[in-house]
């Protein structure tokens, strides 16, 4: 903890406006709640809890509070699979197919052509893979998605069985679309590391980082922590407090402020933290890389809804492995740094590395869809407002 806000370049009284900001957002209900976590130079700027852990029963928010942190699964299971790739157990460049032999017949759109060239590892890190999620379009291959129901599979491989025999939405390579993607990668690490998921992820990532409250499920002595929304979501989420069938690595882990401010600042000290090396730092460096190829469509539905967020040139933004990243100073509205990387959920948690500041800032909250890029605007807005040195 730094003693002093001043003493790593942020001003009290800035500080006190960006609380004010999420007191204002509870009062109003746009959140229930919210915990900020702001990290400088290693050191913890501010770490507030605001607000309401449950609005209902009036359960103050608190800083250990568990939150679905939804699609920030994502850069954890990416990082998972970096560790396969550095233990040469893990091609980047190789065809899915290699691993997940249902791929090796996979057809493009409702006319099933053949794909012009495999779908790789690297696609599933960068959403290039042609998949797509089920949840946002409605194209005939998403409708075949949705009839699938493929989030109540029995299992992780059950679910991807199921994808890959469905085709298609675009041709791999050609095309950044949001999709169950890191949930085939997530398969991957199982059939590349002879684990379940889960375990790889505990073994691997967070037990190591001692990311205690970051897992698929919150354990019984935990659940009185979980951060609940005002309304209770129509996404196909599992039972919190039940080990999950399926482990989603796309969108089904849980975690708290704390524990991914440790998983960011071991992204930003280059693959170690507290002497535990997770990864290299080239492998950081490759993942944090812009790794979209300059013919690749960003334009699609949800890239667009993203807004400021989304890959697209006009906001200055590209996609590396597991991450949005700022490949541009101007043309978005959102205050950063080229370099920096983020992702979201679609509860409204966020995250962001600034290397170029040395910055780590992390959003845990559960707020309805509609209000997520406000409330991601707001923050990243609010926390460099108090950045004045």
């Amino acid at each position: 903890m730094a003693k002093h806000p001043e003493d790593v370049g942020f001003s009290s009284a800035r500080l006190e406006k960006t609380r004010q900001a999420y007191k204002d957002d509870v009062e109003n209900k746009s959140i229930p709640g919210a915990v900020l976590l702001i990290v400088r130079n290693g050191k913890v700027v501010t770490y507030d809890a605001i607000g309401y852990q449950e609005r209902a029963a009036k359960t103050p928010m608190k800083k250990d509070s568990i939150f679905r942190v939804a699609s920030m699964s994502k850069p954890i299971t990416t990082v998972a699979a970096m560790i396969l790739v550095e233990e040469n157990q893990l091609d980047l460049g190789a065809p899915v197919a290699q691993y997940l032999p249902e791929f090796r017949d996979v057809k493009v759109g409702a006319d099933k052509v053949a794909p012009k060239r495999p779908m790789t590892v690297q696609d599933l890190m960068r959403h290039t893979s042609g998949l797509t999620y089920g949840l946002f379009g409605n194209s005939p291959v998403d409708q075949q998605y949705r009839k699938a129901d493929i989030f109540n599979s029995k299992s992780l491989a059950e679910m991807v069985k199921t994808v890959a025999t469905m085709p298609l939405l675009h041709q791999p390579g050609e095309a950044w679309e949001y999709s169950v993607s890191t949930d085939v990668l997530g398969r991957v690490v199982e059939v590349a590391s002879g684990k379940d998921l889960d375990a790889f992820i505990e073994e691997r990532v967070t037990g190591p980082l001692k990311m205690n409250d970051t897992g698929f499920w919150v354990k019984p002595a935990a659940i009185s922590r979980l951060a609940l929304a005002d309304q209770k979501s129509s996404l196909p989420f599992a039972d919190p407090s039940q080990k999950p069938a399926l482990f989603s690595g796309g969108g089904g882990m849980f975690s708290t402020a704390g524990d991914y401010a440790r998983f960011s600042q071991m992204l930003l000290n280059g693959g170690e933290l507290e002497g535990v090396r997770i990864l290299g730092p080239k492998t950081i460096a490759l993942m944090t890389s812009d790794q979209l190829p300059a013919n690749t469509e960003r334009h699609t539905p949800v890239a667009m809804a993203l807004g400021p967020f989304g890959p697209t040139p006009e906001m200055g933004t590209s996609f590396g492995l597991g991450f949005a990243i700022r490949v541009d100073a101007g043309r978005n509205p959102e205050p950063g740094s080229v370099g920096d990387f983020s992702w979201g959920g679609i509860t409204g948690t966020l995250f962001w590395v600034d290397p170029k500041e040395k910055l780590v800032a992390v959003l845990m909250v559960q707020s309805p869809q509609g209000v997520n890029g406000v409330i991601w605007r707001q923050t990243r807005t609010m926390v460099y407002q108090a950045l004045v040195n």
